[in-house]
């Protein structure tokens, strides 16, 4: 009986010490969603500091990228936007694909995962749920900012560097990541 190169090098690892067969199997499964994950039109309370922190994200991005296309800088050296260009970018920004985003449970906690969402150690594995609501959630999030603090005070804030806009947008006592905002969460 002849066997293939790689049957015997999948076998072979089972047997070695430190191969396969010393692991145990991963395992993920899915994030098991309440009705109002699955089917409300909002953000769910527990998922508006990162959607918050995702929106604040793509607005840096596409304002950033816009700034590096400009030929010239203005006499500070910074390269600025018009009024109409990053009031476009950041309407742009709202109306973008979110198909990159998704919920994922980590430690029996549900978190938005997305571009410029990484905060602390990746699981080994894990199943990241897409599409469906969150888009539409994700895209009335970043209008909402808009609408809140106009496109004048949000490219201000961006020019200071990602941080404050996260923090315009996110922080402050009413924000969706302040901590009296968070510890209320957590008593409900």
């Amino acid at each position: 009986m002849r066997l293939s190169l790689p049957l015997l090098l999948l076998l072979g690892a089972w047997a070695i010490p430190g191969g396969l067969g010393d692991r145990a199997p991963l395992t993920a499964t899915a994030p098991q969603l309440d009705d109002e994950e699955m089917y409300s039109a909002h953000m769910p309370a527990h998922l508006r500091c990162d959607a918050c922190r995702a929106v604040a994200y793509q607005m840096w991005q596409n304002l950033a990228k816009a700034e590096t296309k400009l030929h010239t800088p203005n006499s500070g050296g910074r390269r600025e936007l018009s009024e109409s260009v990053y009031t476009d970018v950041l309407d742009r920004s709202c109306s973008r694909n979110w198909q990159d985003y998704g919920v994922r449970e980590v430690d029996q906690v549900k978190r938005l995962t997305g571009p410029g969402l990484s905060k602390g150690p990746e699981p080994s594995i894990s199943v990241m749920v897409t599409g469906g609501p969150w888009p539409t959630r994700l895209s009335r999030t970043c209008l909402h900012y808009l609408g809140e603090f106009g496109e004048d005070q949000i490219y201000e804030a961006h020019q200071q560097g990602q941080g404050a806009l996260e923090s315009l947008l996110c922080g402050g006592p009413q924000g969706a990541c302040s901590e009296k905002v968070s510890a209320t969460r957590e008593e409900l």
